[in-house]
């Protein structure tokens, strides 16, 4: 089957029927924490943000799985350098993550293409499906971590996400600064509350460009409207990421900025402040 085109009709998706919903929590149930990136729309970094968090957490020696479920957008395999491998299969057919390194496992839609020009022209069930599927039929093991980049918005894949699995830690919602972000970005937490997901809290990227001549600052995108965006909402801010040249360099050469031998070390230590925010929610909340 050509897995870049389907036919399929495209009703709302339904809840799983109780084998799958048996096999969903049997598969996650050794999972410690399930962490969902969302977005209000495309183009703010929510990919660059799951990758590095995912990357700088098992930098720290905790075990985790990247899980990309980003339709139409996956973009995972490129920014860690990992071209269009193929998973293998177990000998109950499913799906063995690939590893990035001995404490990160990968698991992206992006691996079901021949190639980075192929699109997945899907409607609703199908969509549904492979993201049940990459829940229920991955051999995660034990991970002290899964982050799941979900597609933007709050259509039917991240609603598949956030129904699919049962009670997730959290969200973690990426925004910049305009305004026509923050409208959208109001939506997703709006729609993590309706679904009794809790928000871990706000990501503001792009939040200010510094000179690398002069150190002069300019907010190209404007700053600050994530943390109050935040504020009015009644979710935590984590802290902003300011655009910096190197974060896409790193990411159109597959090298996560966090874990890169040079760049700047104020960008590190910003986005390792919001990754140990993440992992203090955790434990505050299970103490």
């Amino acid at each position: 089957m050509d897995m870049t085109e389907s036919k399929s009709p495209s009703p709302k998706p339904a809840a799983p029927p109780e084998e799958d919903r048996y096999r969903l929590s049997e598969n996650l149930s050794r999972v410690e924490r399930k962490i969902i990136v969302l977005s209000g729309k495309g183009g703010v970094g929510k990919s660059t943000v799951s990758v590095n968090l995912a990357v700088e957490l098992a930098r720290q020696g905790n075990r985790v799985g990247l899980l990309d479920v980003d339709i139409h957008g996956p973009s995972v395999p490129v920014l860690l350098g990992m071209g269009t491998q193929q998973p293998d299969a177990d000998p109950g057919g499913r799906i063995i993550p690939i590893p990035y390194n001995d404490r990160l496992k990968v698991v992206s839609v992006g691996f079901l293409l021949k190639s980075n020009d192929d699109a997945l022209i899907w409607r609703g069930p199908m969509k549904y499906s492979i993201i049940k599927q990459f829940l229920k039929d991955t051999v995660w093991g034990v991970l002290d971590y899964l982050i799941i980049d979900s597609p933007p918005g709050t259509g039917d894949e991240p609603l598949s996400v956030c129904q699919l699995i049962e009670n997730p830690d959290g969200a973690v919602v990426v925004t910049t600064p305009q305004d026509v972000a923050l409208a959208d970005v109001r939506k997703s937490i709006t729609f993590c509350k309706k679904l009794g997901v809790p928000v871990i809290g706000v990501i503001e990227n792009m939040s200010g460009f510094i000179c690398p001549h002069c150190g002069g600052r300019s907010d190209i995108f404007k700053s600050g409207g994530g943390e109050s965006m935040a504020g009015g909402m009644g979710v935590p801010f984590l802290g902003s990421i300011p655009l910096e040249g190197s974060i896409t360099q790193k990411a159109d050469t597959g090298s996560p900025f966090i874990s890169a031998e040079d760049g700047p070390e104020s960008l590190k230590k910003s986005f390792r402040d919001i990754v140990a925010k993440i992992a203090r929610y955790r434990r505050e909340e299970t103490e």
